[in-house]
């Protein structure tokens, strides 16, 4: 049986509106492959946070987080915390070079998680050749929530990374064994 032909879901214009398809919520065990990056008393922003998931579990390391989301009126593109340090998400997809450009424009370190394929565009060349970027690599994919299945899926089709800048990783690519929460929330995928 063949598969349809992937389809590129870029936003068409208006940047407050994520699509549909973008209401993915991202578990909390996927920033375990951050946390040895992060200082313990930097106030993290959160600006795509959803359900809060990923808050949450930075919550429970210790962390100090702010959370926005364009949900609850706050708009990536023109909100911004009067303090933060370092920002952490999982941005919608459709989204992901503008978003990409704004963290850059931001000028504090950053944390994306994108799907792989995100080094292979053009856009997203252009602001890692001028600004530059440290990828970190998972080797198991992220079960996401999704709007139309709940947490009922095997994990996502796609592979997904943490697009870092400023964090200090060290390595243009990091492949990252999963902590164990990771491998027991991806068993069998």
């Amino acid at each position: 049986m063949l598969k349809a032909p992937k389809v590129n879901r870029a936003s068409k214009g208006d940047k407050s509106k994520a699509r549909p398809f973008d209401s993915c919520q991202t578990p909390g065990y996927a920033v375990e492959p951050l946390l040895p990056y992060l200082k313990p008393e930097q106030v993290i922003w959160e600006c795509a946070a959803g359900e809060g998931l990923l808050s949450q579990a930075l919550r429970e390391s210790g962390r100090v987080v702010i959370e926005s989301d364009v949900l609850t009126g706050q708009n990536f593109f023109e909100y911004e915390p009067p303090v933060w340090e370092v920002l952490i998400t999982n941005p919608p997809f459709s989204l992901k070079f503008d978003w990409l450009a704004r963290c850059y424009e931001l000028g504090k370190p950053f944390a994306l998680l994108l799907p792989v394929e995100t080094l292979g565009a053009a856009k997203a060349q252009t602001l890692f050749r001028v600004h530059g970027v440290e990828v970190i690599f998972l080797n198991k994919r992220i079960n996401f929530k999704m709007p139309n299945m709940g947490w009922s899926g095997g994990g996502a089709w796609f592979p997904v990374a943490w697009f870092t800048h400023g964090l200090g990783v060290g390595r243009d690519m990091t492949f990252c064994a999963p902590a164990p929460r990771l491998q027991q929330a991806n068993r069998g995928n």
